[in-house]
């Protein structure tokens, strides 16, 4: 029993004290003298604690309590002190019953009820979990069969005697390659899996963001697309700036491979109210069709042909540990994410 159990009964305690005390005319009649109104809040006031009680304690506490005012009012109508009639005092007490019973009655089923809720969403958890890991276990299997497929037919030709030398760089470069491919998808399941701890401290995210952009922009190059970006100096965020560096180029990544040919990504960043900082990442690709937009977050969804479906369930883990959060928008016209966090306030 804790503290908040005993606070409990020492409130019924002292309700029922009151209300006896107003019953046998100690409280209210030296002032107001024996009227019948003073009779009648008594009659009414009875009920206070045990309503009290059955709330409390269900049917169980609210039938206590209906006892013990009742043992408590008794020496009174044996007496013959009371105002009313006895049939009337008497109908009083039963009421003190009856109003215990429906009270408590209540609490008990809505008690119960509440007990099969929590049950019935442990077990809907449970089963979310299994599937979760069924899913896992899936997807794994799928990422990995195909990269130890090459490697299978590489290390075939590469042990064949009659492979040359320059075939056997080649096919050597093709392990290696399908080797970190596996390492990178087993990372991704991991890192879901266990998600690691993050270290809130003060984060320059436009230095994180110029950096960013910096590394990506030799790739959007390449790839015929143009990088424009407007960058707030000297915004500071409570952020881990490893997770949120991850964070900038995941994001930057899906909006390239989100554009087929030439195309264009926008990047702006600044402060939108008094303490949130807000990153907004566009592209000019084809867009989410609306009924995939609400899925985009969930683990193991893709809209491509390839991957784990990780990336972004990853990024959302990542933002909510942080206290922040990131939506996302898109049409016909392009993609775009928002990552909105909060600014950096010294303590």
């Amino acid at each position: 029993m804790n503290n908040r159990f005993y606070a409990k009964l020492g409130f019924i305690g002292a309700s029922v004290a009151l209300t006896l005390g107003i019953h046998y005319g100690w409280i209210l009649e030296p002032i107001f003298g024996h009227t019948a109104w003073v009779h009648a809040i008594h009659g009414r006031f009875c009920y206070i604690p045990i309503v009290i009680a059955a709330s409390w304690f269900g049917i169980r506490g609210g039938l206590i309590t209906a006892v013990l005012v009742g043992l408590l009012v008794t020496p009174l109508l044996i007496t013959g002190g009371y105002h009313g009639t006895l049939v009337g005092e008497l109908v009083e007490i039963v009421f003190y019953f009856a109003i215990a019973i429906l009270t408590g009655g209540l609490v008990d089923r809505e008690f119960s009820l509440r007990q099969k809720q929590v049950q019935t969403e442990r077990e809907l958890d449970q089963a979310k979990h299994l599937s979760m890991i069924g899913q896992m276990a899936a997807g794994v299997a799928h990422e990995i069969k195909n990269p130890l497929a090459s490697i299978k037919g590489a290390a075939e030709i590469f042990s064949d005697t009659r492979t040359g030398p320059d075939e056997r760089d080649e096919f050597g470069r093709i392990i290696s390659s399908e080797i970190k491919r596996i390492d990178s998808t087993v990372g991704e399941f991991l890192t879901f899996a266990r998600p690691p701890k993050i270290e809130l401290r003060k984060t320059d995210l436009s230095a994180l963001a110029q950096s960013s952009i910096q590394q990506f922009e030799t790739q959007a190059a390449k790839a015929g697309i143009v990088i424009a970006k407007e960058i707030t100096p000297d915004v500071f965020v409570n952020g881990d700036s490893d997770k949120l560096h991850q964070i900038i180029l995941n994001l930057l990544l899906n909006s390239l491979e989100a554009i087929e040919g030439e195309g264009k990504i926008s990047i702006w960043l600044g402060i939108v109210d008094d303490n949130k900082v807000l990153l907004k990442i566009r592209d000019t690709g084809a867009g989410i069709p609306g009924e995939m937009i609400d899925r985009i977050f969930d683990p193991f969804f893709t809209t491509k042909s390839s991957g784990t479906g990780l990336g972004l369930a990853i990024v959302k883990s990542i933002i909510d540990q942080h206290g922040g959060k990131i939506e996302c928008s898109s049409s016909s016209e392009g993609t775009t994410f928002e990552l909105s966090l909060n600014e950096w306030r010294a303590s």
